[in-house]
């Protein structure tokens, strides 16, 4: 007897239930006639889609919930589906996942496991369930977790101890970089303990600040990954276990090929950019390029993810913008075949600091002339974004984001910025993966000492360690919480860590302000990262 089990790993939209109702269907349907399996096992709360966040509070959102798993179970007759749904039950709610056999809610299971940090705060909303969940398909005992409860020892022992022979794990996993080998580890774990096969099957695209890399797999009682599905795309294929004396054994499946972690993250970065801007509505991006590196990576995303006719990009020369930056932007404009315009932002400033003249009389020039540079260009950017409906990309990374080295209401307005949660030394990284697909970012903007030209020959650096320097540092402090005396014992100079660690708590309040941008390190500012603004804490 062989079983043959359907993984779907798709694209839904929070809130959405008819839409997403539609998506499961469609599955389905497909899984039963085309590749006439026996079962289909969906995401996480697929339904609602991943996080509903306070959603969840409003009683006709669950009613209409409701209303949805008993059309899917009506429609779906032929095959058996596994599908994950708020469940209200009692006045209490449990992240749950049904099993739906014909036409009826055949069994339901409640999430054990709910984690409450970094992005998640599932105990906000859902209590947790304590029994198992087995089933009978096809004669062989099936046990159903979700998500976390494979992290954590505990649900598949109890599921593997009530008679299941393989688990069904139903997954919404934010990417982050490395993440995915974290994710087969911790089944490995569980594999270990039960000598039984587990399925993991994962969400993919983007929800605000996270995207769902997808990359569902299966492994086999022996600890070996026989199936992976592609990452940050649509899947829906089937596996086959074989029914061998009081086992089952996972035939192998489809293996997609492993990229290098920086292919992952660019993947990560389009598909974030991508679903944010057409689940919102909007009808493209634009976005100021300025000849350096932030600019020209956000650019090339962003075409890579939306298409060229969606995208335009601006520059906005100052009095110190060099001839070479603009051309580099030219070059990079014309390269991707995008539409790009040029608009000198001097006579605004001028007309900015004419206004502020009597107000600023007798005071010295300082970081307020720069920073007007900024908001003239965030005031162009958001008028032609209003104007065309077409969301405004910043173009910031972590590192400057970290340490306060943007403008409020200038660089950092806009919608969304796809570089929020990337370190400067990444970004390069990033842009040399890129052009060894087609070489389309310049040289000499890669070589460049970087600049937000907004004074005479200024650099980057003039302002802020190297950025080999930083960005260690940054890491350790932001994404570890390592303190102060920890990271200069790790070798870093003391002047360096006292420094940054510094910039980093005093610009709390733009952070705060910044626009949502994809999350891909272990740490993001947002929700996986919440500090106080105004706080008396020693960093010493």
């Amino acid at each position: 007897m062989t079983l043959r089990i359907a993984l779907a790993q798709i694209n839904l939209l929070v809130g959405d239930i008819a839409g997403n109702t539609r998506r499961v269907l469609q599955a389905a349907f497909r899984a039963r006639d085309e590749f006439k399996a026996h079962a289909v096992v969906f995401p996480e709360l697929t339904l609602a889609g991943y996080p509903p966040e306070d959603l969840l509070y409003k009683p006709h959102f669950l009613n209409q919930l409701e209303l949805a798993m008993k059309d899917v179970a009506k429609q779906t007759s032929g095959i058996t589906v596994v599908l994950g749904f708020p469940e209200l039950s009692d006045g209490i709610l449990y992240n749950s996942a049904a099993v739906l056999r014909n036409g009826a809610v055949h069994k339901i299971y409640r999430k054990q496991e709910l984690p409450n940090y970094g992005v998640f705060d599932e105990r906000r909303y859902f209590q947790p369930g304590k029994e198992p969940c087995v089933f009978e398909l096809e004669g062989v005992d099936v046990g159903v977790t979700i998500c976390e409860d494979i992290w954590l020892h505990g649900a598949v022992e109890q599921a593997a101890e009530a008679g299941a022979k393989l688990i069904l794990n139903l997954n919404a996993s934010p990417f982050q970089s490395g993440k995915c080998k974290q994710r087969e580890q911790a089944v490995l774990q569980r594999v270990n303990s039960t000598c039984i096969p587990l399925v993991y099957v994962n969400l993919v695209g983007g929800q605000d600040e996270l995207v769902f890399d997808g990359a569902s797999f299966v492994m086999d009682a022996n600890g070996e990954v026989v199936y992976r599905a592609t990452k940050f795309s649509e899947a829906l294929d089937v596996v086959e276990f074989d029914q061998q004396a009081d086992s089952l054994v996972a035939l192998p499946g489809k293996m997609i090929q492993s990229e290098s972690e920086v292919a992952y993250v660019y993947k990560a970065l389009v598909l974030g950019i991508r679903d944010y801007v057409i689940k919102n509505g909007f009808h493209g991006a634009v976005l100021g390029l300025s000849g350096g590196i932030d600019s020209a990576l956000t650019l090339v995303l962003a075409v890579d993810a939306l298409g060229a006719d969606k995208v335009e990009a601006v520059m906005m020369p100052s009095r110190y913008t060099a001839d070479m930056s603009v051309e580099d932007a030219r070059l990079e404009a014309e390269a991707l075949a995008v539409e790009h315009h040029v608009i000198p932002i001097e006579p605004a400033f001028q007309a900015f600091t004419g206004l502020l003249a009597d107000t600023f009389a007798g005071l010295p020039r300082d970081t307020t002339e720069e920073n007007i540079q900024a908001r003239c260009r965030g005031v162009l950017l958001m008028a032609i974004s209003n104007k065309k409906r077409k969301i405004l990309l910043t173009t910031g990374n972590k590192s400057e984001m970290s340490v306060g080295y943007a403008t409020l209401y200038g660089d950092m307005a806009g919608g969304f910025a796809p570089l929020k949660d990337v370190p400067k030394l990444l970004v390069y990284k990033l842009c040399e993966y890129r052009n060894g697909i087609s070489p389309v970012i310049p040289l000499r903007v890669l070589e460049r000492p970087p600049s937000a030209e907004l004074a005479p020959d200024q650099k980057d650096e003039d302002s802020l360690p190297a950025y080999a320097v930083l960005d260690p540092i940054l890491e350790r402090y932001v994404e570890w919480d390592q303190s102060v005396e920890e990271i200069i014992a790790a070798g870093f100079a003391e002047t360096d860590v006292l420094r940054v660690a510094r910039l980093v708590d005093i610009n709390e309040y733009k952070r705060c302000q910044a626009p949502p941008g994809v999350k891909i390190t272990r740490r993001a500012f947002g929700r996986d990262r919440r500090y106080p603004i105004t706080c008396g804490f020693n960093r010493n």
